[in-house]
């Protein structure tokens, strides 16, 4: 494609090129899907962008809270059409830590209109009315008609531009305008924002590119939610730029199912798909030859192993375990994907990504370290946003326009891996929990809300900021029976669960003054969590998976 000045043009040229083929496969209940031609979703995109034209929206911020899916991708589309600024949040769930999050998404990038979808557009008003985001312009994008001129919307129109506004095109923007804000650092009360260029779009692509092997024959599809930069950027955006097609499979059912998710891949033709190495490992370890003799995993071309530390381990397990399904000797391979602010990927064996600068630092002096040993991973490039809002002076972009990630890594023979997160104890941080980004302070948080007996608790990864979640939670009585306690540990399981889609490795139900000493102070994650691997916590009663290290015998008896 020739060189465009905005990711828009080249979305809509590639559309006029593509108009028969086949943008989007959408799974549909039954095990169906439902097919979008490019000419189809472009008619719904430039209908979108019709409706925010009129309502003057380049540069305007635009909330998108919507299911994956078509109405997603015109969404997503119609604002860079229109030269708005998306803001994506997940659709609205039974999670109240969401909904905290959503408000405060919405108070943060002080969102003018919004784009949903109609089951979702009573609760995601009552979010944006929690911070005092009232009578916003909000437009249930399923509503619309791909030739609609002027909309019903659930707000009067707030703009004074005639009805029946032309489709002239995109709306002319350059490489350094903003076309997304990403929210996934920070905790649910004070997330921050990535701000993306269409320039840092535009760079990514290729980039995408080389590390996925994809080209116009492609189906993308794969686990992270539409809502994570990398997975809007890299399995829906990408193959509608390349001309491919996007297959944006739901995150919560594969979640849960892993195997399900491999299912999903033959079902639906997959050829490229990206996934964190704990569902890799899941599907190595709960896939039976009953389930694997029905798949057909011959036309994956490349699994990528990445968004957390991959293992040596897992991967060898899983080439093992698929082969007997067709997977490819070649299609797995170790990755690396650098935090949201850089929407793009790195795998092993594909060569150095042009314009790209990643370098393994140590933070404290800002010195290369030797190759074997672990330090920050840092990163600058075209595809790299300039800064990272509200982050704190010490993980700003300041010191030669690199990018602190936050995650640890080790060099080797010009390729990095992932290893684990730093700054576990800085209020910023946040683990990576099967691919996702988890945010201590939100869990801790909402065990809060679980009630009497259960107190303060604490939460972290059993490796450095990644790996199994451990939950210590006080108890208020140290008294009670041992099946009182499971209980308690369940409900405790059942709320990480419920709230945030994770798995808990590990609950330990403790005596009160273990993790809040005198006073409000707490014990920091990081001494409680080298207590925890040194058997140093004498729990009143735990619950752990297999295979992870756990504490000292229950207490008998005396303080904890």
């Amino acid at each position: 494609m020739h060189r465009h000045a905005n990711l828009a043009e080249a979305l809509m040229d590639r559309a006029l090129l593509c108009a028969a083929g086949e943008a989007l496969a959408h799974p549909v209940p039954g095990g169906g899907e439902q097919r979008i031609s490019y000419a189809a979703l472009d008619a719904r995109a430039r209908a979108v962008a019709a409706w925010l034209r009129l309502r003057d929206a380049p540069g305007r911020r635009v909330l998108l809270a919507l299911d994956p899916g078509p109405h997603v991708a015109a969404a997503l589309l119609g604002c860079l059409y229109a030269g708005a600024v998306a803001v994506p949040v997940p659709a609205p769930t039974a999670s109240r830590t969401e909904a905290e999050r959503t408000a405060a998404i919405a108070k943060d990038a002080a969102v003018d209109l919004v784009l949903t979808e109609t089951a979702h557009a009573t609760e995601t008003s009552r979010r944006l009315s929690l911070v005092g985001r009232t009578g916003i312009t909000c437009l249930a994008v399923d509503g619309l008609a791909p030739d609609a001129t002027s909309p019903t919307a659930t707000a009067p129109p707030t703009a004074t531009a005639p009805r029946g506004l032309p489709d002239s095109g995109p709306v002319r923007t350059t490489a350094d305008s903003l076309a997304l804000l990403a929210y996934e650092a920070g905790p649910a009360t004070a997330p921050r924002a990535a701000p993306i260029t269409h320039g840092n779009l535009l760079a990514a692509m290729p980039a995408l590119r080389q590390a996925l092997g994809t080209g116009p024959r492609s189906r993308i599809g794969g686990w992270l939610p539409r809502h994570h930069t990398l997975g809007l950027v890299g399995q829906l955006l990408h193959p509608l730029w390349l001309g491919a097609t996007a297959v944006p499979l739901p995150v919560r059912p594969y979640r849960a199912d892993p195997v399900a998710w491999l299912r999903a891949l033959d079902r639906h033709g997959v050829t490229e798909t990206v996934a964190p190495d704990t569902c890799y490992a899941r599907c190595a370890a709960e896939a039976t030859d009953e389930q694997l003799a029905g798949l057909d995993l011959s036309r994956l071309r490349t699994a990528l192993d990445a968004a957390e530390p991959v293992s040596a381990a897992t991967m060898a397990a899983f080439r093992r375990r698929c082969a007997p399904a067709g997977l490819r000797p070649g299609a797995l391979l170790a990755g690396y994907a650098p935090a949201q602010a850089a929407p793009l990927l790195i795998a092993e064996g594909r060569g150095p990504v042009p314009g790209l600068d990643l370098r393994v630092l140590d933070p404290a002096t800002r010195r290369r370290v030797p190759d074997g040993v672990v330090g920050e991973i840092w990163v600058r490039g075209p595809a790299v946003a300039a800064r990272h809002g509200g982050r704190p002076a010490a993980t700003e972009t300041a010191v030669g326009g690199f990018l602190r990630t936050g995650d640890l890594g080790v060099a080797r023979d010009g390729e990095i891996r992932m290893t684990g997160r730093s700054h576990e104890d800085d209020p910023a941080d946040s683990f990576v929990v099967a691919g996702m980004a988890l945010h201590p302070q939100d869990v801790e948080r909402e065990l809060l809300r679980c009630g009497r007996p259960l107190g303060s608790a604490r939460v972290f990864c059993a490796g450095p900021g990644t790996g199994p979640l451990v939950v210590v939670q006080e108890v208020r009585t140290a008294s009670g029976s041992q099946a009182a306690f499971a209980r308690l540990a369940g409900r405790t399981r059942d709320r990480v669960a419920e709230e945030f889609g994770a798995a808990t490795g590990a609950v330990l139900l403790v005596r009160p003054g273990t993790v809040r000493r005198a006073g409000s102070h707490k014990v920091p994650r990081a001494t409680l969590r080298e207590q925890f691997l040194r058997g140093e916590v004498r729990p009143l009663y735990q619950d752990a998976e297999p295979g992870l290290r756990t504490p000292a015998e229950p207490a008998s008896g005396g303080a904890a």
